[in-house]
């Protein structure tokens, strides 16, 4: 069992710079295999779903070159066949295989997604998206099957979203890439890694348009080509560093940072009181003194990202007064909030709802990362924390933070993975 150990109540200081989106990348990856040439993405972020993308398209017969933060996909020698069953798994974004699979073959036949247990995550709205565009789906046990008829094409369809879903969104637009005549996506998504996804597939020669807002509109083209793209900065890992920086933090600068991707987060630590210096690429945080407490609201983007309420949660505990957060798009993103009471926080759930009173002095103790974002709100409790704080199921923490223990030391962290 592996497990990261920190000894918590050192403050922090220093720059921490910001790998490329782990949002995007989970899915430009799956993308690239449209292409009918070499494609490179700079500013890849070295985290386990990234490897195990790798590991489904070398399975496939995919060429595949990694240096530094550079990663060069060669398509050509894919092969038509299921995905690899037990790498699908254990990956939630293995699901954009899906478009880019039935857009080069006609058919898929992957297994269910994997991931987060973050309460119903239903995949409804892209089956419906590719049955509108001419595919029909079938079931075998765990294993799924999306493919248009025999003698059929896969066409364009005016497609209204019943929610908001980036993942929907995403798949529907990878398809609508090589489809037959035009798809318009309404209600579509705006998070900016739809708009990561877009530029890459126009960079390869797909016509796409209004990617950003809630309506985009897709020509299909007949080839894609290679191309060389460099992926967004990651908002979540900058957002999990600032509270970071402004829980424990002597003066900390975050750095590749796109403030207008974190508008709403940025607001809300300012309606805290936290003192922050946003600079052309970076957001410089202060020490702290004292903070107010604030209610928190998740939404669609540009709405506060339900990916930023667990990184957030251990600032507010040094908030005085009452906060809470609502968290409208995941049910069960609370899991991070009994390990956090095991710490000694005054935290609770009360009719869904997640309710803090503060301020709070936490003590180390052991806890369990029960999902990605709830293990850096543990790693971060455990930094402010007194004494010896241990997490165990840290492979969820690998998942989407890039070298995240050598970025913590080199801003004065005691933090360390032990191998038990």
């Amino acid at each position: 069992m592996r497990k990261i150990v920190i000894e918590g109540g050192k403050s922090l200081k220093g720059e921490v710079v910001i790998s490329g989106a782990k949002n995007s990348v989970v899915a430009l990856i799956p993308a690239i295999i449209l292409a009918d040439d070499v494609v490179t993405l700079d500013g890849v972020p070295a985290i386990s779903d990234v490897e195990n993308l790798i590991g489904i398209l070398l399975d496939m017969g995919v060429h595949v070159e990694r240096c530094g933060t550079s990663l060069t996909i060669d398509p050509r020698g894919l092969k038509d066949m299921p995905l690899p069953f037990s790498k699908v798994t254990n990956l939630r974004a293995s699901y954009y295989f899906y478009s880019s699979l039935l857009a080069k073959f006609g058919r898929a036949i992957v297994g269910l997604p994997g991931g987060c247990d973050l309460g119903p995550r239903p995949i409804v709205l892209h089956l419906k998206a590719f049955e509108a565009m001419g595919a029909q789906v079938s079931y075998e046990g765990e294993v799924m099957r999306i493919a248009v008829p025999e003698g059929e094409e896969l066409h364009g369809a005016h497609i209204y979203m019943d929610t908001v879903s980036v993942g929907a969104t995403i798949n529907t637009m990878i398809a609508a890439s090589k489809a037959k005549g035009r798809t318009v996506i309404e209600n579509a998504a705006r998070e900016p890694e739809i708009i990561d996804v877009a530029t890459l597939l126009n960079n390869m020669g797909a016509h796409i348009r209004g990617a950003g807002t809630d309506t985009i509109t897709i020509v299909g083209v007949e080839e894609l080509h290679g191309t060389r793209h460099q992926v967004i900065p990651d908002r979540i890992e900058a957002g999990t560093y600032i509270a970071l920086a402004a829980a424990i933090g002597e003066g900390v600068r975050v750095s590749n940072v796109l403030y207008e991707h974190l508008e709403s987060f940025i607001a809300k630590l300012e309606e805290m009181g936290v003192r922050m210096t946003v600079e052309e690429d970076a957001i410089f945080v202060e020490k702290q003194d004292s903070l107010r407490g604030v209610s928190v609201t998740t939404a669609p983007y540009p709405g506060f990202a339900t990916d930023l309420q667990q990184p957030l949660t251990p600032l507010l505990l040094k908030a005085d007064g009452r906060s809470q957060v609502i968290d409208t798009i995941y049910e069960k993103r609370v899991n991070h909030v009994p390990e956090l009471a095991r710490m000694g926080a005054d935290i609770s759930l009360v009719g869904g709802r997640i309710v803090a009173h503060g301020p709070n002095e936490l003590t180390g103790t052991q806890v369990v990362a029960s999902d990605l974002r709830a293990g850096a709100a543990l790693v971060i409790a455990g930094l402010m924390a007194k004494g010896k704080t241990e997490i165990t199921h840290i492979e969820y923490i690998l998942r989407g933070y890039a070298n995240i223990i050598d970025k913590l030391r080199a801003l004065g962290a005691s933090i360390t993975i032990v191998d038990e």
